[in-house]
C-alpha cells in the first residue's frame, strides 16, 4: 500500500506556516490591564465597612392597573474606627432601595471624636421630634440603647455608652439625632489646642495610708 501525502486537514501544517504557540503557554502580559493600586486600597475599605438596614419602609400608589408598590430603606455604614455615614435610599424593589442607600452612606460617611471605646462628655441633641442623650460610661459596661441608636453607635466604633432615646420614635430622626449628637462631641485636647493653651499633667492620686514620697534633694555642684 501507499501512504497517503499528509493534507492540512488532518491536523499537520501545510509547508511555511508558522509555528503557533501552544495552548495555556506563556503569553506576553503587554497587553493585559494593569491592576489599579487605587482600585484595590478602595475595596479593601468597602471590605471593612460594616453595613446595617435600620429601617425598611413600604409604600403604594393606586392606579388604574392596581398597586405600585415602592420601597425605601435606611442604611447606616461605618468602619468602627470612627466614621459613620448614613443614607436613605428608594427604589421598587427592596433590594435595589438597600444598595442605593448603602453607596449614599458610603459618600457621606463623617468623622467623629471618640475617647478609647466611649465618648468623651455628655451630649444632648435633638432632631425635629426626637431627642437622644449620650452619656460616657466606664469599660465593659456595653452599649445600653435602643436598635437605632446602637446601629449608629456600633458602626462609629462606640462600645461603651449610656443613651436615652425621648420624643418621636420616627427611625430617621432618631438616626440624624444620634449622628448629629456624636458630630457635636469634642475632645480635650482640641479645645485646649483651639485657645492655646497647653494640658497641665497631673500626678495620680496616691492612695489612702500611703505617704507621697518626698521629692530629692538636687545635688551639690561639682566644684
Amino acid at each position: 500500500m501507499v501512504a497517503e501525502p499528509n493534507k492540512p486537514g488532518n491536523g499537520d501544517k501545510p509547508p511555511g506556516a508558522e509555528p503557533r504557540a501552544p495552548r495555556g503557554g506563556f503569553r506576553s502580559r503587554r497587553n493585559r490591564p494593569s491592576p489599579d493600586s487605587s482600585d484595590s486600597m478602595r475595596e479593601g475599605q468597602e471590605q471593612e465597612l460594616t453595613e446595617k438596614v435600620v429601617f425598611i419602609n413600604r409604600s403604594a400608589k393606586v392606579v388604574k392597573g392596581g398597586r405600585r408598590f415602592n420601597f425605601s430603606a435606611l442604611v447606616v455604614v461605618g468602619d468602627k474606627r470612627g466614621r459613620v455615614g448614613v443614607g436613605l435610599g428608594k427604589a421598587g424593589e427592596v433590594a435595589d432601595a438597600i444598595r442605593k442607600g448603602g453607596e449614599l452612606a458610603r459618600t457621606q460617611m463623617v468623622g467623629v471624636s471618640l475617647k478609647d471605646a466611649t465618648i468623651p462628655h455628655e451630649v444632648f441633641y435633638h432632631f425635629c421630634g426626637a431627642k437622644v442623650l449620650l452619656r460616657p460610661a466606664s469599660p465593659g459596661t456595653g452599649i445600653i440603647a435602643g436598635k437605632t441608636v446602637r446601629a449608629v453607635l456600633e458602626s462609629a466604633g462606640v462600645k461603651d455608652v449610656l443613651t436615652k432615646s425621648m420624643g418621636s420614635k420616627n427611625a430617621a430622626n432618631v438616626v440624624k439625632a444620634t449622628l448629629n449628637a456624636l458630630l457635636s462631641l469634642r475632645l480635650r485636647e482640641d479645645i485646649y489646642q483651639g485657645r492655646g493653651l497647653e494640658i497641665k499633667k497631673v500626678p495620680p492620686p496616691t492612695p489612702p495610708g500611703v505617704t507621697p514620697a518626698a521629692p530629692e534633694a538636687p545635688l551639690p555642684p561639682a566644684s
